[in-house]
Formats: C-alpha cells, structure tokens, sequence
C-alpha cells in the first residue's frame, strides 16, 4: 500500500504524531483475494480509518478501481488496483467563524479563490487554534445556509506552508471539492511559484527529479532521497525558470508538476540553492556574497523587509467542477517580497565594501 501526500501542506496543520491529516492511498489486490465489497476491503486494510469517511469517499467519487470511480458496494477482485482520497480525519478543533480581511481573488457558487499573505496559518492546530484561514473563510460564508467549515466534503482543496503568501483554493460545495481533488490528485492543475533563492543559477531553465520524505533526525523536515533506500519517498518533479539573476541570488518561476510538502524548498536546496531567509532548510544564513560588514547589513536589512522564505504561490490553473472551463489566475508578488526584490535591483557590489 502507498500513501500519498502530494499536496501542499501549512505547516501548522499536522498532527501530534508529525503526519499529516491529508490521505492518499493506492492499493494492489492480493492474487488470492476473493469477492468483498470495496468498503469492507478498505476498511480492513487501512488502519485507523472508519468505514464512514471510506463510504463518504466513495459517494463522492473518491475511490477508483483501475482507474474508475465505484461506489462502496464494488467487489473488488485479484489484481485491481484501487485508489483512495480521503478527507481530512476529525481533530480537536472546531472551525469558529472570526472575521478577518480575506483578499478575493475569485468566487462564484462552487469555488473560492484567495490570494493569502504570508504568516497566516491555513487550519487550526496545536499552538494555532483561532485567527487561521479557515476561520476567516468561515466567516466570510457564514450567510452560506449549507456551507460548514467543519465539513471535510467541502472547504480547502490543498495547502500551502505558512510562511508562503499567493494563491489557495476552497470548493464551496461536496461535489466541486470531490472534482478539484481529483485534479490536484491527477496533477492536471497548473501552478507556478516565483522563488528567490541563494546563488546565481548557470542554467537558464530545469528540471529536479527526487524523492521526498521526512529526514529521520529532524522529523520536520524533509529530504532527498534514493527510493531504495527509503521506499516511503515520494516521487516529486519540479521545473524552474530562471527570471532574474541578481548579484548573489536568482529569481526563479517554478512549476510543480508533483506538489509534496515543502516541496520546492527541498528540491532547491538540494541543488545547492536554498530559497532566500528560509530558515528551516538553511535560507537565513549568508549564503554568497563579500565577506564585508556592509553586505552583512545588507542582508540582515533584506531578512527584515522579507522575514520569511521568499516564496510566493504565484498563479494557478483548474478546470471548473461545474461548467469545465479551463481557468487560470495570477495573484501579485506579496509586498514583502516584492520589496525585497527591489532591494536586489538597487544593490550595487562594487558598494558594499568595508
């Protein structure tokens, strides 16, 4: 059985074991398995999940067998190959309406599109109860009569960290959540990400190949890994561009063709081009440049204008889970960033000495 994370995830959002609460699963039935309905089947392999969500799942058209949607009572028989999108298992915390400005990018009956600002948690968790996302999503809808924030059929279809500002999208209704799933699930979403990160990439544009999964000494984390040597690694693939290259940075549009936790900041990293100030993968330290006292001050000025990875979910693309237009949005680079870049255009070497 595989388990599938290929989302972006906040990184407020996860549960006291470290694992995330978004489930994916894929499933290869035994030679030797003989007729049982599919809940029942799933329900006995997958530990820790009820028969209820796998029911809820299926309604919704969320569990596929060789690749077509069923409905709970499928027999599944030797050699299906079952796959399973779950929503996310209840938790602790109940999703309050609290007002709080949301900039609105999109919105109509099924779908809500927001451009969120850096440092605004997604989901309520440990250490972030009040005051996240989906509280002010909440409140946004709260004269909605069917819409219930604690409701796993509707709400956020995927995520993104924290501490990274653009473009995030909710499904308004059960039936355009189970839609736009599935296509983040299928990778038929397109989305783009402006990235400044540490050195001056060679390359004019290309692509990282890698697997992904927690680093087993620090659980938040996550790494590069060989397959063979840790078989729970995601497979994950992302395409840059270069856009600008500065004096010691580059700016760089990245396309996820894959879409796993902190994914773009692992690839780059392991490149050897951290995302700029992103502290939990070696960001915030002085990467390149002059060993001056006045570059440092640059620099610790350029932390305090963008305190945060520069990351900045810039444009996204789906096609709508009820009139199947193809659509695509691009949200402006966030303030921070934004003048943080400017600082880089200004920034003049042949300056900086002592």
């Amino acid at each position: 059985m595989e388990y599938y994370d290929d989302i972006e995830l906040d990184d407020g959002f996860q549960a006291s074991d470290g694992e995330e609460r978004y489930e994916r699963f894929r499933i290869r039935v035994d030679g030797g398995q003989g007729p049982l309905r599919i809940d029942k089947y799933l329900f006995d392999k997958m530990s820790g999940v009820s028969r209820t969500r796998i029911h809820h799942a299926a309604e919704y058209g969320n569990v596929e067998v060789n690749g077509v949607a069923v409905k709970s009572n499928y027999k599944v028989k030797p050699g299906d190959d079952v796959a399973v999108l779950l929503g996310y298992a209840p938790t602790d915390y109940t999703i309050v309406p609290q007002e709080m400005p949301l900039d609105v990018v999109y919105e109509d009956d099924y779908v809500l599109l927001i451009n969120k600002p850096a440092g605004l948690v997604v989901h309520p968790g440990f250490g972030n109860r009040d005051f996240t996302l989906l509280n002010g999503i909440a409140w946004h809808l709260r004269e909605m009569k069917d819409f219930d924030a604690n409701d796993p059929s509707i709400g956020l279809v995927h995520r993104i960290d924290k501490d990274t500002s653009g473009l995030i999208l909710a499904a308004k209704t059960p039936a355009a959540k189970a839609d736009l799933s599935r296509q983040f699930f299928e990778h038929s979403t397109r989305r783009t990400y402006y990235a400044l990160v540490w050195g001056v990439l060679k390359e004019d544009e290309g692509t990282i190949e890698g697997a992904l999964a927690r680093d087993n000494r620090d659980r938040q984390i996550f790494r590069v890994w060989d397959i063979e040597e840790n078989p729970l690694a995601k497979h994950a693939v992302t395409h840059y561009k270069v856009l600008r290259r500065y004096a010691y940075c580059t700016l760089v549009e990245c396309r996820l063709e894959t879409g796993r936790t902190h994914q773009i900041r692992v690839h780059m990293k392991h490149i050897g081009h951290p995302l700029f100030n992103d502290e939990r993968y070696g960001g915030s330290e002085i990467l390149k440049g002059l060993p001056t006292a006045k570059y440092r001050q640059f620099i610790l000025n350029c932390f305090d204008t963008c305190p945060r990875q520069a990351l900045h979910a810039r444009t996204l693309g789906f096609r709508h889970p009820a009139t199947g237009e193809e659509m695509d949005f691009t949200s402006d680079i966030a303030p921070d960033m934004q003048a943080l870049l400017e600082k880089w255009e200004r920034f003049n070497p042949s300056m900086q000495g002592e």
